[in-house]
């Protein structure tokens, strides 16, 4: 078929043509944003959930919603390397420029004039452009949650003088460093207690909820969050037929059905397969004989375009250790039996799975579990091993 006409779009973070199965958190959201605005702001959201099962498409979504609303937005991607402070200051400076274009205030100015003074601590001694003075004494203290808690408070009561609000989106919060997580979740704390039209939301792997209770033992009073998995059968289908059926293209039961297998649901391998099977299909049926045609093509591009990326960033010890894990089936498994495989003692293995839990290859969904947190990474690694 027409590759120009090709319905399905996999990628990282990109919407699909239907956002299926996440109808309750858009809504929800929605809800919240309004709230916000009026001054009510509530328990934010941090959808959490393995790779792959569109926590940054929902996110973005996130975002949308919040601009529709009259929100600003600040999205931001945390790096594993730790520089929320300069990610926010020009984010934020972005938007107190936009409040200042539209009418002058004293609020903004001193918003800005605290951006002015929180952006001189930035860690790699650089700095934004704002034609303003410091403002001694508010965002210049040089510790992180104080300052923070001044900025998103002065900027809160900039947003709420024009009757909007601002939102602040962060991707891969599990990347913050804990005194990062601790500054934000602080600094949310206290616009909410002010009633200030501010929402941190975010979006991160499976060990999010137990960073921030650690970072902050209220973290779970402020924020819900929700699990995203994969899909349903019934949602499943849906994700397939229906993008194929606005363009005259329909699946056979038995190809939805294997697809089901192949990928369990999960929205990201969904659109692969839905994208290379409709490049090879001759249509206007997706037939069995298409997967099965196609399974060694598409299984060969997500090793090198989905699963490669994140095992290259791994040292040889931190390989043996994923392998041992596959080596054992699907989990979660216990650290001991883990260890076992590899005929070593828990202990010297600790901090190896110390530092795939921080470059978020595996999570603990228990205490003494381990369990990965790409989906069908277990069968890759079996695959290379051979």
């Amino acid at each position: 078929m027409d590759e120009l006409e090709n319905p399905y779009r996999p990628g990282a973070g990109t919407q699909p043509p239907a956002l299926i199965g996440r109808d309750a958190y858009i809504d929800h959201f929605g809800t919240l944003m309004r709230r916000a605005v009026q001054g009510r702001p509530g328990k934010s959201v941090m959808p959490i959930g393995l790779r792959g099962v569109g926590k940054t498409v929902l996110l973005n979504r996130f975002a949308q919603i919040a601009e529709t609303e009259g929100l600003s937005v600040a999205f931001i991607e945390a790096p594993e390397t730790g520089d929320l402070r300069s990610l926010l200051a020009r984010s934020l400076r972005k938007i107190l420029l936009q409040f200042d274009g539209r009418k002058a205030s004293a609020k903004v100015l001193k918003a800005l004039r605290i951006l002015k003074s929180f952006q001189l601590q930035l860690p790699d001694g650089s700095s934004v452009s704002l034609d303003f003075d410091a403002l001694a004494g508010a965002g210049d203290s040089g510790v992180l949650s104080d300052d923070l808690t001044d900025l998103l408070t002065a900027a809160g009561e900039a947003a709420q003088e024009r009757s909007t609000g601002i939102l602040i989106a962060i991707d891969e919060v599990q990347y913050l460093t804990a005194e990062e997580l601790s500054a934000a979740i602080t600094a949310i704390h206290r616009t909410t207690q002010l009633n200030l039209p501010v929402v941190l939301v975010g979006a991160g792997l499976p060990q999010l909820p137990g960073l921030a209770g650690d970072a902050k033992s209220y973290a779970e009073r402020l924020f819900e969050f929700p699990e995203i998995g994969s899909l349903n059968a019934e949602d499943a289908r849906d994700a397939l037929a229906l993008p194929a059926a606005v363009e005259g293209v329909e699946y056979s039961a038995e190809a939805i059905e294997l697809l089901l297998a192949l990928t369990e649901g999960y929205p990201y391998f969904l659109q692969e397969w839905g994208y290379h099977l409709w490049n090879i299909s001759n249509g206007p049926t997706i037939g069995i004989g298409d997967v099965q045609s196609a399974q060694q093509q598409v299984t060969s591009h997500l090793d090198k375009n989905f699963f490669l990326v994140r095992l290259d960033r791994l040292t040889p010890k931190e390989k043996e250790y994923l392998l041992a894990m596959a080596q054992l089936g699907k989990g979660p498994h216990r650290s001991g039996d883990i260890a076992a495989k590899l005929g070593v003692k828990v202990e010297s293995v600790a901090p190896r799975r110390s530092g795939l839990i921080s470059k978020g290859m595996i999570y603990s969904p228990a205490h003494g579990d381990t369990a990965f947190t790409v989906p069908l990474f277990d069968a890759f690694m079996m695959r290379t091993s051979i």
